[in-house]
């Protein structure tokens, strides 16, 4: 069994200052493995440490929907304590808010994915903390998607956004505790950082192997099948085909009313599809794109999760889209997660050449080739921040 480092906090860190104050950066999908929250794990081992819960994307209880729809701060119902939002215009602590704070902790349920915001909302909080001279504590936990496979390329730095605000590849293989180090030697964050580990997990574990809960840490995050497919199946974000929002598999289902489901299926490339079972398949959305219309479209079982690299699958999915239904597919227009000028598909890929290489029935190896050196580099760095073997 994977021991959180929420645990081993608990365990490790009685020797607490007396009358030590906390914020916590946290949300209810951060459990133990007996289901209960972060949170109500440390109000219960230190009364009085934590002051103030500082919430993500998607809200503390992991209510509201996607790209830019803001949550608000509040009083915690459950605890009592004030809940003070940092996804909305405002995304970065304020100073006032570290007034009377020795420390932040962090317990954050990440998916492995560059664009997930959380991991930007915790780059941030670092940059803030390091300006006010606050320590910040993560209790670190697996990355559900394992800690070995890296996917896609690394973004242009002036494609900077809130879904890349410093270059990673959009499957990192960095647990939350790794991601912090690899912010502060490489970003160049001056902030005084300690990481509780987790005990008892390997790199090459995915979730499922480690006998914790699943929690949906966003409401279209359901399960680890759709972790799965998400770091690839996220930029149909950034198009008019319906990514499965409104139906009971995010991710997993995709398309829209002018697609046939079987000549799609017939003309994507069957090497960029390894390690999966694609069913062709309709479906209606009951919100988001194409709320109401019946949709062709596929559903992705990952049947082998060594073959499976969904960045790929899903830049050839779209290859293929635009080669069948070039006059009704489309780039849906900014904004998106805050960025009012770009196209949401160049920040979400960071890099526009992606896109026009797909416009133009490009070649998906050649494509990838030209990502290898900044990979390299990457590896390379992320060698120096890897805790677990």
């Amino acid at each position: 069994m994977v021991k959180l480092g929420l645990e081993n906090f608990i365990g490790l860190a009685k020797s607490l200052p007396p009358g030590c104050r906390a914020a916590f950066l946290t949300h209810q999908a951060a459990v133990d493995n007996r289901g209960i929250t972060s949170l109500e794990r440390i109000r219960r081992a230190f009364p009085g440490l934590v002051q103030a819960v500082w919430s993500p994307q998607h809200g503390f209880y992991g209510d509201r929907q996607a790209n830019m729809i803001a949550s608000e701060d509040f009083s915690d119902p459950l605890s009592g304590l004030p809940v003070y939002s940092l996804y909305g215009e405002q995304r970065q602590p304020t100073l006032e808010m570290f007034a009377d704070i020795d420390l932040v902790l962090v317990d954050l349920v990440d998916v492995g994915c560059r664009v997930y915001t959380y991991i930007w909302t915790l780059y941030l909080l670092l940059k803030a903390a390091a300006g006010a001279g606050v320590k910040v504590v993560i209790l670190d936990r697996p990355n559900p998607l394992g800690g070995c496979e890296v996917e896609g390329n690394l973004p242009r730095v002036d494609y900077s956004s809130f879904v890349g605000l410093y270059p990673l590849p959009m499957r990192h293989g960095l647990t939350v505790g790794e991601l912090a180090f690899y912010f502060k030697n490489y970003a160049g964050i001056d902030v005084e950082l300690d990481v509780v580990e987790i005990s008892g997990w390997q790199r090459r574990a995915y979730f499922n192997e480690t006998g914790l809960f699943w929690v949906l840490p966003s409401p279209n995050m359901p399960s680890l099948n759709t972790a799965l497919v998400y770091p690839g199946q996220v930029l149909l974000e950034g198009t008019n085909l319906s990514e499965g929002r409104g139906t009971t598999l995010p991710f997993e289902l995709c398309g829209a009313p002018f697609i046939d489901p079987r000549a799609l299926m017939a003309e994507i490339d069957q090497q960029s599809a390894k390690g999966l079972f694609l069913r062709p398949t309709w479906f209606t959305p009951t919100f988001d794109k194409w709320a109401g219309e019946l949709c062709g479209g596929l559903q992705l079982h990952v049947v082998d999760l060594n073959e499976f690299s969904s960045y790929r699958f899903t830049l050839a999915l779209l290859k293929a889209v635009i080669k069948l239904y070039s006059s009704d597919f489309s780039w849906l227009s900014p904004p998106y997660e805050y960025e009012y000028e770009k196209l949401p598909i160049d920040i979400l890929t960071g890099d526009p050449e992606i896109r026009q290489t797909l416009e133009n029935n490009g070649n998906l190896n050649r494509l990838q080739e030209s990502w290898e050196d900044s990979l390299e580099q990457f590896y390379e760095q992320r060698s120096n921040v890897i805790i677990y073997m």
